[in-house]
This record gives C-alpha cells, sequence and structure tokens, in this order.
C-alpha cells in the first residue's frame, strides 16, 4: 500500500450487535474495500459508496468506530468529519465503516440533485469526465467538427446518439459551487474515445477535454477541478473554473494561517489589500438563489466589473472600486503600488505571481483607462494569506448592515461578512469598520457637541416656554445640559402630586455621559417626565446643578417629595434648594442593599420571610403596624432588625414620613429611561436628546388619547381600589356622633372626621383615597366617595397633567457652515467632547484591588522569630 492511504472496509446490509460488555458488534450484509487519503474529499467518498454499495446518495448514512472503542458510532457527514476519521486512524492500515440508507444507486438522481440549480442535462451514452485545461487557445479552435461526432454546431450543447443523462457541475468544494460562466463552447473529436471542448469568454479561453470512458465515481473528483454546464436565457453554457484547484484542499492549514496573521488594523487608502477568502469545505462560496437577492448575486455581478485593456472609468475611485469587487469576486488579493489620481498600478499581492494591471488619465477623452493588464495567476490562491481588508469596502459593508439594524454587534456583522462573501474579519477589524460607518451615517461624536447651542435655540423656538439650560467648562468642554419641556413643566404644576423621583442612569456611551432625571407620577400612578440633564460625570456638583435648574422649572409654591436613592445622599442638596421640600430613601432601592446585607443566622420563618416583613413594615401608616412587622423581623434575624434602624426609617416609612406617601412604588422608576436609550446608546448626545423628547411626546400623546375616552370619575387603578374599599365598607356598623363625626365598628372602633379627611385608620389620609370605614359613612349620610378623593386621582386632573404638547423641531440637521454665522461657527467648534473618565463602579472596583494589594501576609522566621523575613535570608546573630 501507499505510504499515507488508509483502507476502509466498507460494511452493508447487516445489523448492530451488543454484547455483554457494551461493545457493538456487525453481523450479516456485505463488506467491500476502498482507500482514502488525506486530499479525499467527502462528496467524491460518499458518492463512491453509495454506487459501490449500491445504496440512494441522499439517504446514505456513514458512521465508524474511534480505535480501541467499539461503543459509540462516530458519523461522518462532511469534509472536517472525513480529515477527523484519517487523523484519528494515523496509526492504522484500516479502518471500517457502517453504511445504511435505502437501496438502489441512481447517478442520474445525484446529478440532478448535484446540478439542481442550473438544470443542465448532457445526453450521451456513458458517463463523461470534463477535464479541464488553463491553457489558452486559439478562438478559432472553437469550432465543431460535427462530422466527427455528429452534432450541430451550437454554442452551448453538446448532443449525440446516446441516451444517458449526466449533469456537469463547476466546485470549489462541493457540486453546489458556481463558477465563471463562459461565452461560447465546441466540441470536436481528438481520437480514442476522448473529445476536446474549446470554451472562449471575454476574459479567457481554454481547452476542456471530455474522458468518454471514465467511471462514475472517477466523473464526481475530477468534476471538482473541471468545467461544469449551466443553463441560462440563452441555452446551456460551459462554465469554467481554474485546474488549481485541487491544490486548494488543505483547509486547516489556510485557516490556521488567515488565524494568525490578521491584522488589527484597516488598510488605508494608498495600498489596498483584500482580505483573504476562508477557503474550507463548510462554506459554500457559490451565491445562493438568484430570486433572494442575496449578497452571492452581487458578487457574481463583480465578475466582469475588470474586462480587459482599453476598458475606460469616468475616474480613478471609478477604477479602485470595480477592481476591488473584482478581486473579491475573483477570490485573489492585489496591492496598488502606484495610486493616485493620475494612475494606479496594481500587482497580486504573492510573491512572483505576474498577475498585472495598470491604469491613467487620459485627458484627451477624460477617462481613466486600463493600460495594461496580465490576467494569468501563479500563485494558486496564495495571494489571500497576506491580505488586510480595505477600509473603504468595508465600511459601506457595514453601512448596509447598520441601516437595517443599528444595534449589530460586532460579532455579528463579521459572521453575516463570513456568509455573504467568505471574508473573515477579526473582532477589532469589524470594531474598528463600525465606529466609521456610524460616523458616516449619524454624525461626527464630537462635533455633535458643537452643535448643541445651535439645538437649544431650535428647541426653545418650538416649545416656548421650555427651560434648557448647557453649561461648558472653562476649557470649552460639555459639563451639563438640562431640558424640561413647558408641556411636562404645566402638566406636574396641575395634573400630579408634588412628588419628585430622582434617578441618575449611565449611558454606556462612547464618553461615559449620565442622564439624570426629575419623574413625578399621573394619577394612574404612571411615570411622568418632568425634566432630564445630560451631565459628564455624576457627583455633588452635578446634582446640585440639576435641582437648581430643577427649582427654576417647577413651582415652589407646594411642598415637594423628593425620592432617590439613599447612597447618593441628596438630602443635604435637596433641603438647601428646596426649603419647604422633603426627602425620602427609595424603597427600590432599599429593598435591594436590605437584601444584600441579609446574614445569618435565621430562625423562626426563616430568610425568605424577611423581605415582605420589610415591605409591610415600610407600608404601614401607623406606629403599632410598624413594631409588630419590625420585631417579627427581629424574631427571625437579629441583625437585620439591626439594619433597619440604623438606616433611618423617618425617611422612608410611612409611620414616621411627613410628606407625600410614595411607599407603594417598589419598581425601578428609571427602568423606562433605560429602556428608551437603550436604542441610543451608541448615537451623538443630540440624537440621544431627541429620541427621549420624542419618547416623551408619544408617551403623552397617547395617554391623552387614552384618557379621553375614560368615563369614569377617577383614573382606572383609583376606581378599582375605591371599588375595593366600597365592597369591604358593606356591613360596617356606624354611629353618629355629630354631622362631621363618625364611630365605625369593624374588628376595632375607628373615628372618622369627614371635615378634616380624617380616619383614626389613617389610610384615607396617606391615601388620599377614603378608607373602608370612611365609606360606611358616606353610605349612611348619602354623600358620594368622589367628592372626598384626592383631586389628583381624579379623570379630570389626569387629561390636565397631558392637556399640553411637545412640538418637534422643524429641523434637526444643522445648516452647514457656510450657510450660517461665521460668529455661530466659531461658537459651534469651540464646544469639545467631557473627558472620558471611567465609570463609578470600575473606580471603586479599581480602588478596592489596590488596597487589597497592599495587604500582604507577613513572614515570619522561624530561626530568630523576626518579622519580614524567613529562616533562609536570616542574618541576625544568635
Amino acid at each position: 500500500m501507499v505510504r499515507g492511504k488508509l483502507i476502509l472496509i466498507c460494511q452493508s446490509g447487516g445489523k448492530f450487535v451488543t454484547k455483554d460488555d457494551g461493545s457493538l458488534s456487525y453481523a450479516g450484509g456485505e463488506a467491500h474495500a476502498l482507500d482514502i487519503s488525506p486530499e479525499t474529499v467527502f462528496d467524491d467518498l460518499k458518492y463512491k459508496l453509495a454506487e459501490t454499495c449500491n445504496l440512494d446518495y441522499k439517504s446514505l448514512s456513514i458512521k465508524y468506530f474511534l480505535p480501541r472503542n467499539r461503543r459509540t458510532l462516530i458519523t461522518l457527514s462532511n469534509d472536517k468529519d472525513l480529515k477527523r476519521m484519517y487523523d484519528f486512524h494515523g496509526d492504522s492500515v484500516t479502518a471500517d465503516v457502517f453504511l445504511t440508507g435505502r437501496e438502489g444507486f441512481d447517478p442520474v438522481a445525484f446529478d440532478m440533485h448535484a446540478n439542481r440549480q442550473s438544470g443542465i442535462k448532457l445526453a450521451e451514452s456513458v458517463t463523461a469526465t470534463v477535464v479541464s485545461r488553463a491553457a489558452a487557445t486559439n478562438p478559432s479552435s472553437s469550432k465543431v467538427a460535427p462530422s466527427a461526432i455528429g452534432l450541430k454546431d451550437v454554442p452551448v450543447a453538446i448532443a449525440t446518439t446516446f441516451d444517458s443523462v449526466i449533469a456537469f457541475n463547476a466546485t470549489i468544494r462541493s457540486p453546489t459551487r458556481a463558477a465563471i460562466a463562459s461565452k461560447r463552447s465546441a466540441v470536436r473529436s481528438i481520437g480514442d474515445g476522448l473529445f476536446e471542448v474549446s470554451i472562449a469568454d471575454a476574459t479567457a479561453h481554454s481547452t476542456d477535454t471530455i474522458d468518454m470512458s471514465a467511471s462514475p465515481a472517477d466523473t464526481v473528483k475530477k468534476r471538482r477541478r473541471t468545467a461544469s454546464w449551466k443553463s441560462g436565457a440563452n441555452g446551456l453554457t460551459i462554465v469554467t473554473v481554474a485546474d488549481n484547484l485541487e491544490e486548494m484542499r488543505n483547509t486547516t492549514s489556510q485557516k490556521k494561517n488567515a488565524r494568525n496573521r490578521k491584522p488589527t488594523a484597516l488598510a488605508d487608502n494608498t495600498e489596498q489589500l483584500i482580505e483573504p477568502w476562508i477557503d474550507n469545505a463548510d462554506f459554500d462560496f457559490a451565491p445562493r438563489d438568484s430570486n433572494e437577492g442575496s449578497p452571492g448575486k452581487l458578487v457574481a455581478s463583480w465578475k466582469n466589473g475588470i474586462t480587459g485593456e482599453g476598458q475606460d472609468f469616468k475616474s480613478v475611485a471609478e477604477f479602485r472600486d470595480a477592481l476591488q469587487k473584482y478581486a473579491i469576486a475573483h477570490r485573489f488579493a492585489y496591492k496598488l503600488r502606484k495610486n493616485d489620481t493620475n494612475r494606479a498600478s496594481g500587482v497580486c499581492a504573492a510573491e512572483g505571481c505576474p498577475w498585472r494591471i495598470h491604469a491613467s488619465w487620459v485627458p484627451s477623452a477624460c477617462v481613466f483607462r486600463i493600460k495594461k493588464l496580465h490576467r494569468s495567476h501563479t500563485c494558486g490562491g496564495e495571494s489571500w494569506k497576506t491580505a488586510t481588508p480595505a477600509k473603504n469596502w468595508l465600511v459601506n459593508i457595514i453601512k448596509d448592515r447598520l441601516r437595517d439594524s443599528p444595534r449589530h454587534k460586532p460579532k455579528e456583522i463579521a459572521n453575516c461578512i463570513l456568509r455573504d462573501f467568505g471574508l473573515e474579519l477579526n473582532y477589532t477589524q469589524v470594531w474598528r469598520g463600525i465606529e466609521y460607518a456610524r460616523q458616516q451615517l449619524q454624525g461626527s461624536y464630537k462635533e455633535a457637541y458643537g452643535q448643541l447651542p445651535w439645538y437649544c435655540d431650535k428647541i426653545e423656538e418650538a416649545n416656548p416656554g421650555s427651560i434648557l439650560k448647557l453649561l461648558i467648562g472653562d476649557d470649552r468642554k460639555f459639563q451639563h445640559l438640562f431640558l424640561s419641556f413647558h408641556a411636562t413643566i404645566c402638566g406636574f404644576q396641575n395634573g400630579c402630586r408634588p412628588l419628585l423621583f430622582l434617578e441618575a442612569i449611565p449611558l454606556k456611551s462612547k464618553f461615559h455621559e449620565i442622564l439624570l432625571t426629575a419623574t413625578a407620577l399621573d394619577g394612574d400612578d404612571g411615570i411622568f417626565p418632568v425634566a432630564f440633564a445630560l451631565v459628564d460625570i455624576e457627583n455633588d456638583d452635578s446634582w446640585h446643578w440639576f435641582l437648581e435648574q430643577l427649582k427654576s422649572a417647577v413651582s415652589t409654591s407646594r411642598s415637594i417629595t423628593f425620592v432617590s436613592d439613599r447612597d447618593k445622599g441628596l438630602t443635604k442638596h435637596v433641603l438647601e434648594i428646596f426649603e419647604n421640600a422633603h426627602h425620602g430613601y427609595s424603597i427600590y432601592y432599599l429593598m435591594d442593599s436590605f437584601i444584600q446585607n441579609l446574614k445569618g443566622p435565621f430562625h423562626g420563618e426563616g430568610r425568605a420571610s424577611l423581605p415582605g416583613s420589610f415591605l409591610a413594615a415600610a407600608k404601614a401608616v401607623r406606629l403599632d403596624g410598624f413594631r409588630m412587622y419590625t420585631e417579627q423581623i427581629k424574631r427571625v434575624s437579629l441583625n437585620a432588625y439591626d439594619w433597619i434602624m440604623q438606616n433611618e426609617p423617618e425617611y422612608w416609612a410611612n409611620a414616621f414620613f411627613k410628606g407625600e406617601h410614595f411607599n407603594h412604588i417598589t419598581l425601578d422608576i428609571a427602568e423606562s429611561y433605560a429602556k428608551w436609550i437603550e436604542e441610543a446608546r451608541e448615537l451623538p448626545i443630540i440624537p440621544k436628546v431627541e429620541l427621549l423628547r420624542c419618547k416623551i411626546m408619544e408617551l403623552m400623546n397617547g395617554r391623552r388619547m387614552e384618557s379621553g375616552k375614560w368615563s369614569t370619575k377617577l383614573t382606572p387603578s383609583k376606581q378599582e381600589k375605591v371599588q375595593e374599599e366600597c365592597a369591604k365598607a358593606c356591613g360596617l356598623k356606624v354611629l353618629f356622633s355629630s354631622e362631621t363625626l363618625f364611630e365605625v365598628h369593624d374588628n376595632s372602633i375607628n373615628v372618622v372626621d369627614i371635615d378634616k379627611r380624617h380616619c383614626s385608620c389613617a389610610m384615607w389620609e396617606s391615601f388620599g383615597l377614603p378608607c373602608r370605614h370612611a365609606i360606611a359613612v358616606f353610605n349612611c349620610t348619602r354623600r358620594s366617595v368622589y367628592d372626598y378623593c384626592s383631586k389628583y386621582f381624579t379623570a379630570d386632573s389626569f387629561r390636565s397633567a397631558y392637556s399640553e404638547s411637545i412640538n418637534p423641531a422643524s429641523t434637526i440637521v444643522q445648516p452647514s457652515g457656510n450657510e450660517k454665522d461665521p460668529l455661530e461657527n466659531d461658537k459651534q467648534m469651540q464646544i469639545m467632547p467631557p473627558c472620558i473618565s471611567r465609570p463609578l463602579g470600575q473606580q471603586k472596583k479599581l480602588r478596592r484591588t489596590k488596597s487589597q494589594g497592599i495587604i500582604r501576609r507577613s513572614v515570619c522566621c522561624t530561626r530568630c522569630k523576626g518579622v519580614g523575613h524567613n529562616k533562609a535570608t536570616c542574618k541576625e546573630t544568635l
């Protein structure tokens, strides 16, 4: 046996039998022997096995055992699997393979399947093989000799007196791969059952030989490096491919080389190189169905971008673009040695390859013309291994992807380019390409900051009464931008409770801006954005500035309750700027901190009961209720009880808090903003602000339209609560003390004063809606419950909150510099982006890491008992 080959013992027709030790043996059937080598292709092997064992090609399944493992069958389904099997049996002479499938080998069905895209039929008596040769032939040799083979002189079809049908297909790795379509062909007999097919097209001429005595299995193997047939509007055409495709079989080494040599930078426009295509069995370079409008069809249209000497282009840019696409379609890399506006000279990237092209500007004709073109390549595809992607091509491809989906990830785009163009790019290349593409699509990040003054003027012009403040540092760098629209200011004053939630949302954008928000609640407990600001960094100064601008926007005639995360420490700033305000701690963040700080031991009902008890203690409106729930927590965990008492209950527990009730809001107010801004994280600052404006505008319009359909006096959620209390009021005993003072009996005795809107249960005063005791009084005195509800929960107040509209600006595209006042241009250029600072979370992590690094275990010497050295380095005299 020739060294390097592996003999396959191919067994079929039997069945597997399980032995006592769990191993499998194959009984019955018949066996055949075939040999394979590292160059064997899976499609060839499968065809040979189907033909040899008389099995249907499509249903054929191939399995084998690993050496010294007869328990698990391994499936063989592609070239990679075949290579692995060959490597696994590197020390073996033979290997067993087991075949299953429907009986009956049909070569006609196989060939029709292989050419399902072309639908070609060639009538001949035996299986024919087309052997491709790259040597150029004289166009005159394309004439057919009808007397030799009995054919009409037609440019594409071969008709013989035989009746068998065979379809030829040009491939690179599998029978579905397409190559370059020819325009003219002819056939003539050369004796001994051989025929010569001459193929001529616009770019090259080749002569192909048909071996009429070849076997079907040999046909499949040779088909991979020969011409193929393709049908079209003009009938059948022969498709040619290079004769060196057999040399491109070693996919593993090519992939490794491509991976190892990938650069991280994009090539500049001076020396353009094309990125290599992946040449492996799993990637089908052939264009997909043209009816789908796939990128494969686009690549196929690039093949004739360069036709030959004398071809004219309008400019050097058009020539470069055509040459680049031509190289991609024909799968080779090139370098532009000379590249300016008057001339361009390119060579193949592979050393010693003769491919050349030269074009230059022709002043008399005002065209850029190809003067010289040497078409032939001798590199065998080696030029792909040293190429890098051209920046402009990559950016244009990425721009198309981003137009369809702006949130594409670099890995997703890299996979799309690999799938559509066969081009493998690393993460950094695609990431940089995305940066350039976004800059071209959305504008420059840096220039957007310079447009902020103009943008603020536009918004104020479209929304009179709105407040926009832009703060720029002494170094002309952006610091803060505050926005509060006239519609939201009026809505908060006329239809919302005096309650504002303060939140900070990191944008995770290029310059790490922070979004600060002030959000109210409407009568249906929906979020109502009042104001927001973009700041360069979140700290005490930025929050103080934000609250100062907020004070100028909202009226201070009412005592406003502010709610924020306790860890932000905003109490001082709030009470300093808003004299009559109250400040509370967000129950959402407190609950999160409470759960994180829970530490054992736990007793009684255990750890799971603590969050519910904590929330109940926060919502309790009476002191005895708060004490009852905290005592429950104390019985389970003393540490949890201590945490509650140490975290200032007077700022978050209803039993102590003097401001507006807010503890029923246990969700994250910032979540809505985070979802909105997620769509614009990668956009420049003005599109970010525009997105927020549009979201708030749509929110107000949608709720205004929705509330117009309401027929109840209260908002839906409050109407439901009142109905629940009305149901609980049935059966309560009411005793009259006076016209305004009543005693109501349920499980306890409660006193109701309807003039003061007070009940001893404290629910009415805290929530703004009559409790069951008050409703029982109204039922006895024939009063309407709606007359005693807070005005902020009525449908009319809800409609007042959303009565105003946010108006869109006439344009968000700033005119070019030559259309504006020169002073404005100068002002715009002076505003710079903020300094890119590390996010707060990363800073804390970095500080912890450094502090941990300082604390090291002290070394103690066992000889002298000293500290700072060990016995081996001890120099003390004993």
